[in-house]
C-alpha cells in the first residue's frame, strides 16, 4: 500500500521535473537543448579527466568530486546538464581577458586560469563548441548570455566585435580557459551531482537554486552589468 506522504511526493517530484522542463517565454527555440548538449559533453569531459588523474593539487575540484564523477551514470549526467545555466565557464564575467584576447595588452602576462582542468584529447572540440555558443548568444541574445553564461555586459560587447574565424581560432588556442564553473565550491558541485545521480528532485532544485545565486553573485561582483 503506497503511503500518503509518497504518494505527495510523487507529486511534488512531477511538478518539478515539468518545470524545470519548461522553457522561458523569451527564449528561442533551441537554445536550452543546446546548453544541456554542452553540459553534458562538458561532464563527460570531467568523467574523463577523473579517470585520467589521481592529483589533488593539478585539478584539486575534481579530485574532490572523483568518487561521484566514476558513478555518475547516463541518467544523472542528463539530470545535470538539464541545469538552467552553463556549467563550464571560460571567464565571462571578466571582460579584461576578451580584450586581452584582441590585442589590448592592458595587463602583462596571458589572462588565464591558474590550472588546466580538461588536459583531455576532447577539450580543443569542446571549446570550439563552447567558445562558439557563446559568441552566439553574446551577438544575437544579450539576455540569454547574462542569465546562462553568467556574461557581463561589457564582455557581450567585446565578444561581438569577433569573427565566427577569430572565435574559433580563439577556442583553439585557449582550451585552458575552460574551467568548472564555481571550482571553489565542491560542496555546491556534490550537492548537485549526487541530487542528480539519485533522483532526488526537490534536493536537485535547491542545488540548482544556489547555482543561479552563486551565478548572479559573479555577475554582480563584476560590476558589469
Amino acid at each position: 500500500m503506497t503511503m500518503p506522504c509518497a504518494i505527495e511526493q510523487e507529486a511534488k517530484e512531477k511538478e518539478l521535473t515539468e518545470r524545470l522542463g519548461q522553457q522561458p517565454s523569451w527564449l528561442r527555440p533551441g537554445i536550452l537543448a543546446s546548453l544541456a548538449e554542452l553540459n553534458e559533453r562538458f561532464i563527460d569531459l570531467l568523467i574523463s579527466q577523473a579517470m585520467t588523474t589521481t592529483s589533488p593539487h593539478a585539478h584539486p575540484l575534481v579530485h574532490k568530486l572523483r568518487p561521484l564523477l566514476m558513478v555518475l551514470d547516463l541518467i544523472g549526467r542528463r539530470r545535470v546538464a538539464a541545469c538552467p545555466y552553463l556549467l563550464v565557464d571560460v571567464g565571462f564575467a571578466d571582460p579584461q581577458r576578451w580584450l586581452w584576447a584582441r590585442g589590448y595588452h592592458v595587463r602583462d602576462g596571458e589572462r588565464m586560469p591558474p590550472e588546466q582542468y580538461l588536459a583531455v584529447p576532447q577539450a580543443i572540440a569542446l571549446a570550439r563548441i563552447v567558445f562558439t555558443y557563446s559568441w552566439h548568444l553574446a551577438r544575437t541574445h544579450g539576455s540569454a548570455a547574462r542569465m546562462l553564461l553568467g556574461m557581463a555586459g561589457r564582455t557581450a560587447e567585446i565578444l561581438s566585435t569577433y569573427t565566427l574565424c577569430q572565435i574559433t581560432e580563439l577556442a583553439e588556442s585557449h582550451p585552458h580557459w575552460m574551467q568548472p564553473r564555481w571550482p571553489t565550491h565542491p560542496r555546491m558541485w556534490r550537492d548537485l551531482l549526487d541530487a542528480a545521480m539519485k533522483g532526488e528532485g526537490l534536493r536537485l532544485e535547491r542545488a540548482l537554486m544556489r547555482g543561479l545565486q552563486l551565478l548572479a553573485a559573479q555577475v554582480r561582483s563584476s560590476g558589469l552589468l
